[in-house]
């Protein structure tokens, strides 16, 4: 099989939640312990950073990648989903997983692990962690796939936990209240390893305290003491934070969420550094190093990592955003950074998959907005006549369009260089929005 052909089994002859939705979903950790017991447990081999969280996990696993490469360490990182192509799950130093290792890894291990009958999620988190190994790397950044207690990257002891905030998603597998949510996100949390947790709430604080109480592990809310005073977007669509101990740092990642995810960010590093990561600041040359790798790790998040989809500005003219934020955790704040942005008019692509809280993102979504209600090519997209049905009844107005790229045509005729364009609701219509537009 050549490249194309082995995203194209891995894809189609594997259960695959993203495309399948709940039938492919695997429950248990069996064919995980399998494939790390055949691979002789590459993840032993190197330091893990292990990310959960409902919203702001892969921001906050590229932002701490980023400034630990900054730092001069060999870094892999693991991610979920890719936007475009399968390779930007698995990279190292930014650097995107080979065509080729893809292919022979299951050219030379689809015999063993087809009997195990495994979800497409267990053997890419094996091959990420044999990669790893195989280019051996001093630290990987590991992002939790879903939930985390029964999640197969949760064989790792890692250096620390983090676990960002926790909103209503994947209801059907996690649970229905916010408390039994966190129950299974803090299943990540293990014997003796510090945990930071990036927000709280009253439901959701006491599970995480009990948990780490009986793993007897250092607990840090990041929200208790914050490390960012105050922030705002920039005209090139990062962020600017004033910061009481750094003073102003320049994020190149948008999206007004990132104030949030980059607190977190700031507990974990400290965390980190106490386990020898990260320079030591001594004396102050030292700490003039520090800084200027840290500054420079937020600053290059998208050029050190390859992120995309977060607040992203794709052009000007009319200016044309696109960003991931896929629940009504997400769009709480997509929904305040739209009703900032000053244009003419304002164009909307939208659409979103079918398990998700459909009426609770249409009612966060901006009613002075011309809307393109569209699907993803992806087999859990709602169908854009349904979503236009439901988004009436919210006092949402459009047309609907069978495919991003002819919702993104339609928008970009009828808008003036005046207006604004805005592609999401899913993480995979931004994805066939890069791949088909941009």
């Amino acid at each position: 099989m050549n490249y194309a052909e082995t995203c194209e089994y891995l894809f189609n002859q594997m259960p695959m939640f993203e495309r399948q939705g709940s039938s492919g979903y695997k429950e248990g950790l069996a064919n995980t312990f399998a494939l790390d017991e055949h691979f002789n447990h590459p993840h032993q081999s190197y330091v893990t950073i292990h990310v959960g969280g409902t919203n702001g996990k892969g921001s906050v696993s590229h932002t701490i990648a980023s400034i630990l490469q900054e730092s001069g360490y060999c870094v892999g990182l693991y991610t979920s989903p890719h936007l475009v192509d399968f390779r930007e799950r698995i990279r190292v130093n930014g650097v995107p997983i080979s065509k080729n290792y893809v292919v022979d890894f299951v050219e030379e291990e689809r015999q063993f692990f087809e009997p195990l009958h495994p979800s497409f999620f267990e053997v890419t988190t094996a091959m990420a962690f044999k990669y790893f190994k195989d280019k051996n790397v001093d630290i990987a950044i590991i992002e939790v796939g879903l939930g985390g207690r029964l999640d197969c990257t949760n064989i790792i002891t890692p250096l620390v936990s983090v676990i960002t905030n926790i909103s209503y998603d994947h209801t059907q597998f996690l649970g229905n209240t916010l408390a039994e949510i966190a129950g299974e996100k803090a299943g990540i949390i293990k014997k003796g390893v510090p945990v930071v947790i990036g927000e709280n709430n009253d439901e959701t604080r006491p599970i995480f305290e009990a948990k780490a109480f009986e793993m007897n592990a250092p607990i840090v809310f990041a929200e208790d003491k914050p490390e960012i005073a105050s922030a705002e977007t920039t005209s090139e669509g990062g962020m600017l934070y004033h910061t009481p101990c750094f003073g102003d740092i320049v994020g190149d990642l948008g999206g007004i969420y990132q104030q949030k995810n980059l607190n977190t960010v700031f507990f974990a590093l400290h965390t980190i550094a106490q386990k020898g990561f990260l320079c030591e600041c001594k004396d102050e040359k030292n700490k003039r190093k520090c800084l200027t790798e840290l500054l420079n790790g937020i600053a290059h998040v998208k050029g050190n990592t390859g992120l995309m989809g977060r607040w992203q500005v794709i052009q000007n003219a009319p200016k044309v955003v696109c960003d991931t934020g896929h629940n009504v955790g997400g769009w709480q704040y997509i929904s305040a950074q739209l009703s900032s942005v000053k244009c003419q008019s304002m164009h909307i692509i939208f659409g979103m998959v079918d398990d998700k809280d459909i009426n609770g993102v249409l009612n966060l979504l901006p009613k002075n907005a011309q809307y393109y209600f569209t699907k993803a090519n992806n087999h859990r997209a709602l169908s854009e006549t349904v979503l236009s049905d439901l988004a009436s009844k919210h006092g949402l107005v459009g047309k609907t369009y069978p495919s991003v790229f002819e919702a993104y045509n339609a928008a970009k005729s009828f808008a003036s260089h005046s207006d604004f364009i805005f592609i999401g609701g899913s993480s995979y219509i931004v994805g066939d929005f890069l791949k088909n537009c941009v």
